[in-house]
């Protein structure tokens, strides 16, 4: 499998210096201060401040009413749950959870937290001290993933899964039967069937664990803008579309293998620049020290002149390439009037050429979307799906028969989208006026925030949208679970099946791929419910990205990977200086 991916483009010569870890916009004395290295046994460092940017606002901070990576980039640096991810590999590890069992059945998991893992201070606690998380925070938190609350976007995370947790969701039973506190440190969790993903849904943002005492003060809604977790980083201030500051955790419970405490950082800072050209601009200057999404044709520019070079004018960087597990895509809202027809929707996905806007468009930087829903992942039979290439003949026929010869009769529709820095807009331009030549039908583009755009069609109040999905997880069923029925919850207007799409075939197929502890037969199971997908021309899958990040060379062990998780408590900063750029480490050649 194609798992790393070269770059279209050459990076030729050694080319100059990033300032380590300090700029000259920072100008308060803490900053200073926090901009000291200290050097630790292991030959890392303490100290230093992250600059990152979110080009995106985030939609909320409430762990279970995050579902964009914008708003997980920022809420993740507090939160934290049983489980986490390793950084560089993406498997699953031990967090508050230190160690958890199954027993012979596979349905019971027993796990065994960590003693005096603490909140973060707020004013929320007696005396303002946070308290120590026990095993009834967690069995809290998951009832609440359980239910139906309109500020809990997850309601199926565990619904057909955790023993009684449909019951309680439809009210027929005050608590849910397979979540039980064993004593303050030790919490169990029933399964219905087996499945061997949990471990995976539990290390997911969702799954985190918050206190009582902070809904009972702010409500859920004011937990849309505040964080109190008990992660690496404690939240200072945090203005959303504005700046995100976040200091180090004085009493996080996790050490280094040589035992020195983390997180290493002082500080994280977050700004909000939605412009592209404006973002390159600050990394250049040294204010950014992580550019993520950069597209292929910026990077000569980046890099400047060979004569530049010489004369110490570019900055020194690390260029960090991956097949990500994310999808680009248009949706179409299928209980519409206009996408009702799976006429149409096939004649959208045969009328445009994915390879020439990889080609032409994107310069190279990411690869068709031909094979369906799921993106190349290990295990994965992706070749086994057959979805859409470009065949205009067959798309105007389609149309034809669905009663819109030459787009005759065919109402003008909108396609809203965000617009990502300006990319979003350079593709939608492109599509569009594949569809007009080939279909013959008009296109309005309505731009707008994803914070205004990503409520619409959770609510199913856009028939025809832009949207990209990011794996939690890197497993199949996290691109799937869109499309399950069950996320359909009547009397609960918003829903993460923006699509409205109902159909039995697939979600029995779902359903025993969850259940299926085989790791080739669950695959399979996989392929063929997002071949049916594809055959109901659900979605318009466009293309898998391929995640560029430039990175201040200065800044260690934040690796790239797939799902761009993010574990920013083993991050560091060096005083050593890099000898040349060059291409990530990890990045190897097509196999």
């Amino acid at each position: 499998m194609k798992y790393y991916r070269t770059i279209g483009f050459s990076l030729v010569f050694g080319i100059m210096l990033i300032a380590c870890n300090g700029s000259d916009s920072n100008t308060f004395e803490e900053d200073k201060n926090a901009n000291s290295l200290v050097e630790v046994e292991g030959g890392k460092f303490t100290g230093g401040i992250l600059k990152l940017n979110s080009i995106e606002d985030y939609t909320s901070l409430f762990p279970a009413g995050i579902n964009d990576i914008y708003s997980n980039h920022i809420a993740s640096q507090s939160y934290e749950g049983l489980l986490r991810l390793n950084q560089k590999t993406l498997e699953v590890e031990p967090s508050i959870a230190a160690s958890f069992e199954i027993d012979h059945s596979k349905k019971i998991y027993t796990f065994h937290l960590r003693k005096g893992v603490k909140y973060h201070d707020d004013p929320c606690f007696p005396g303002g001290k946070g308290r120590e998380i026990t095993a009834h925070d967690f069995k809290y938190c998951f009832e609440f993933l359980c239910s139906n609350h309109k500020s809990n976007k997850w309601s199926s995370l565990f619904r057909d899964k955790l023993l009684g947790a449909e019951a309680y969701a439809l009210g027929k039973s005050d608590n849910v039967a397979g979540i039980r506190v064993v004593d303050d440190y030790t919490l169990e969790l029933e399964l219905i069937n087996p499945n061997a993903g949990l471990p995976n849904l539990l290390a997911i943002l969702a799954a985190s664990v918050y206190p009582v005492e902070a809904i009972d003060t702010y409500g859920y809604e004011g937990m849309q803008n505040k964080i109190i977790g008990s992660g690496p980083f404690v939240p200072k201030t945090i203005v959303n579309g504005d700046s995100a500051i976040f200091i180090r955790n004085e009493n996080y419970w996790r050490k280094d293998e040589f035992g020195t405490q983390m997180p290493f950082l002082n500080k994280v800072t977050f700004t909000f620049i939605k412009d592209k050209h404006d973002e390159l601009k600050s990394f250049q200057r040294g204010e950014l020290d992580v550019l993520w999404g950069i597209p292929v044709e910026e990077i000569p520019n980046i890099m400047g002149t060979l004569e530049d070079a010489r004369d110490g004018k570019n900055k020194d960087f690390e260029v960090q390439a991956i097949n990500s597990l994310n999808i680009q895509y248009y949706g179409f809202l299928n209980t519409s009037e206009v996408f009702s027809n799976v006429k149409v929707r096939k004649a959208f996905n045969y009328a445009i050429d994915r390879d020439s806007l990889i080609d032409f468009v994107l310069q190279g930087e990411g690869s068709a979307a031909h094979n369906g829903f799921v993106p190349e992942m290990k295990g994965y039979p992706t070749k086994s799906v057959k979805g859409y290439f470009y065949d205009p003949q067959l798309a105007k026929k389609l149309m034809r028969e669905a009663g819109f010869p030459n787009g005759e009769g065919f109402p003008e529709i909108t396609l809203n989208l965000n617009a990502s820095g300006g990319i979003n807009e350079k593709i939608a331009e492109t599509l569009t006026f594949m569809l007009k030549k080939n279909l013959g039908i008009n296109i309005q583009l309505n731009v707008i925030p994803m914070s205004q755009l990503h409520p619409l069609v959770e609510r199913g109040q856009v028939d025809f949208w832009r949207f990209g999905w990011i794996a939690d997880s890197p497993d199949p069923s996290n691109f799937l679970y869109l499309f399950y029925s069950k996320n359909i919850i009547e009397g609960k207007a918003a829903s993460i099946n923006y699509f409205r799409y109902t159909n039995p075939a697939f979600d029995e197929l779902y359903e025993a791929a969850l259940r299926e502890i085989n790791p080739e037969a669950r695959m399979l199971l996989y392929a063929k419910a997002d071949q049916i997908l594809m055959d109901d021309a659900v979605v318009m899958p466009l293309y898998f990205n391929i995640d560029i990040r430039l990175v201040n060379p200065s800044v260690k062990d934040f690796d790239i990977n797939a799902l761009e998780y993010r574990d920013l408590s083993v991050v560091y900063f060096t005083n050593n200086k890099a000898e040349n750029v060059r291409i990530y480490d990890n990045l190897k050649l097509d196999e």
